[in-house]
């Protein structure tokens, strides 16, 4: 059995939202369970569910993006995690990444990075998101495109500033997402395979 985490923080829901996305996609790929962990459960390195991410054959961190980068909770979380560093006690796990913002682009890759360094200094391997940008050309549809922004290194959605999370991200990016999670969990059940 392959175990998945998905650690996020969401300020408003709509992160949330994303996440269970996430997930569905990862546990539809049989042999793969998957937890997902409140970030703010895990604001200092003696409180919260650190020995589920110890289990964890792959860890997904998920936050907003708020002015350029990752929320100052998942940044708390980020900075908890130096504990589990001293002790190499993420080396060698998957690691993925996914950030939701109200613009289209509003600087996600910043907080995708983030979660790309905060994965290397754990010794972690990077699963991108692989697949093709979803809306450029002038056929394609907006509104039903995957990977419409065109992020490579991890998954980026949009929620609509004005609406809450039960309307916000849309059909096609929650679609984006579960197609995310999936790839992950199939990149870290053929990782367990090979160590095996």
């Amino acid at each position: 059995m392959t175990k998945l985490a998905i650690v996020y923080q969401s300020g408003y829901g709509h992160t949330a939202k994303v996440a269970e996305h996430v997930a569905k996609g990862a546990r539809g790929v049989t042999g793969v369970t998957v937890d997902l962990i409140k970030a703010d459960d895990l604001q200092n390195a003696e409180e919260g569910p650190w020995d589920t991410l110890a289990a964890a054959d792959g860890i997904i961190f998920g936050s907003p993006t708020y002015m350029g980068a990752s929320s100052s909770a998942f940044r708390k979380f980020a900075e908890a995690s130096s504990k589990v560093w001293m002790n190499g006690g993420w080396r060698d796990k998957i690691a993925a990444g996914f950030t939701n913002s109200g613009s289209l682009a509003g600087d996600k890759l910043n907080t995708l990075q983030e979660m790309m360094v905060l994965a290397g200094q754990h010794g972690m391997i990077w699963a991108n998101y692989g697949a093709f940008p979803g809306y450029n050309t002038s056929k394609s549809d907006f509104g039903a495109a995957w990977n419409r922004a065109g992020h490579m290194i991890g998954l980026g959605t949009q929620s609509l500033t004005d609406l809450p999370a039960d309307q916000t991200p849309d059909k096609a990016d929650l679609s984006t997402s579960e197609d995310f999670g999936q790839r992950v969990s199939e990149i870290a059940k053929r990782w367990v395979a090979g160590k095996a």
